[in-house]
């Protein structure tokens, strides 16, 4: 969807903001580009909409040399979302939202019908929101006003430079949150750039980190972290980039352990049987339709709990549990936020297995593995310290 060849940008002065930059996005992919201020990762992004001019190299859109389209006709196939939305105040949310299509030839009336889709789209009410004036919205919900405005001409590329920048840390995971769904539903081609590290690992599907006007490495979040490309790259993503990448590595179903399992209609002596079978001091319980009820621990003066009546007697609650698929620090807050030395793994209502800390450990080295030798994570062997 996006090409840069060999692109660069000089001003008079000698300054070289971009060098030689080369760069394919996909159609759908959502890109971002991290790196420290004055490093040329915005100056990349306007030169897609021609708020710059390269000097030299050319950037293709779907095919097409942009230096060969009229700049006003191809920023209006381009949504472009900046911090603090940059809204018209004296402007409603509706008409703001409508702006591009205005200037599209909508009539009013269609304009603002769409307007009204795209407020709901991004998490707005219109029939509350709608008539408003930006200063009467919060900071987060400028921005989303700002995002559905980009998208109100359903542009195939979208710009988004640090859109969430200028917000609390709380709103902020908010509005990643519903970016990332969003996303899942417009399937828009994004650069999107931000200075946090966290946020790029986050939302990319790629991430570029740049240097002083180049890319040092250009790939997925979790080979960036697991295998950073040069010393600078290492140092830029943090000496913590193992707890970075828990947020891009999926919890698989090949990670976790099987614990005793049994249903809430099994007498207490099957389930005892069950847990010594397999040296368990806990056993997963089902209800009758086979979800996650809760679990049932072995204890009681002899170390086991009495024989005596249904498991649902002695079944407590389980309320630590996580889809298959949930990114491991999803994993990990979940344990800390329960006290929990295991968490319950589900596909849907099926229950799959638990996860414990040293599963969670061993998930992430393979994941690390994975990518560094290029096999899938279930072919790697891990090397284990061998017991005194």
């Amino acid at each position: 969807m996006l090409l840069f060849e060999d692109v660069t940008k000089r001003y008079p002065d000698g300054t070289v903001a971009v060098d030689g930059l080369s760069l394919e996005v996909a159609e759908g992919e959502l890109v971002t580009l991290v790196g420290p201020s004055g490093c040329g990762k915005t100056t990349t992004m306007k030169m897609v909409n021609r708020l710059e001019e390269p000097t030299e190299g050319r950037i293709l859109l779907a095919g097409e040399d942009i230096a060969g389209i009229d700049p006003v006709l191809l920023r209006r196939r381009i949504g472009y979302v900046i911090q603090q939305a940059g809204l018209f105040p004296h402007r409603t949310v509706l008409d703001n939202t409508a702006t591009v299509l205005r200037l599209l030839g909508w009539r009013r009336a269609p304009a603002r019908e769409r307007a009204a889709e795209l407020l709901d789209l991004v998490g707005l009410d219109p029939s509350v929101h709608g008539d408003r004036y930006p200063d009467q919205l919060s900071g987060g919900q400028r921005q989303r006003v700002g995002v559905a405005r980009a998208l109100a001409a359903d542009p195939p590329v979208l710009l988004m430079d640090e859109p969430f920048g200028a917000v609390d840390p709380v709103v902020r995971e908010h509005l990643q949150n519903e970016f990332l769904r969003l996303q899942a539903e417009v399937r828009k081609t994004v650069l999107f750039v931000t200075h946090d590290i966290e946020e790029a690992v986050r939302l990319g599907d790629r991430m570029a980190v740049y240097g002083h006007g180049r890319i040092e490495q250009f790939d997925t979040p979790a080979t960036v972290l697991g295998a950073p490309a040069t010393d600078y790259v290492a140092s830029f993503v943090g000496a913590d980039r193992g707890l970075k990448r828990l947020s891009v590595t999926p919890v698989e179903e090949g990670d976790l352990e099987q614990p005793p399992v049994v249903r809430l209609t099994d007498t207490m002596s099957d389930a005892v049987a069950a847990m010594r079978d397999q040296g368990a001091r806990w056993a997963v319980v089902l209800d009758g339709k086979g979800a996650l009820h809760g679990w049932v621990p072995a204890e009681g003066a002899d170390g086991m709990v009495s024989p005596a009546g249904q498991v649902a007697a002695h079944a407590r609650r389980m309320e630590a549990w996580l889809p298959v698929g949930a990114p491991l620090k999803q994993a990990f807050s979940t344990m800390l936020q329960y006290d929990a030395g295991w968490i319950a793994v589900l596909d849907g209502d099926r229950f799959l297995g638990v996860l414990t800390p040293a599963r969670l450990h061993e998930a992430l080295r393979r994941s690390i593995d994975a990518d560094a030798r290029e096999l899938a994570r279930a072919d790697v062997l891990l090397e284990t310290v061998p017991d005194a």
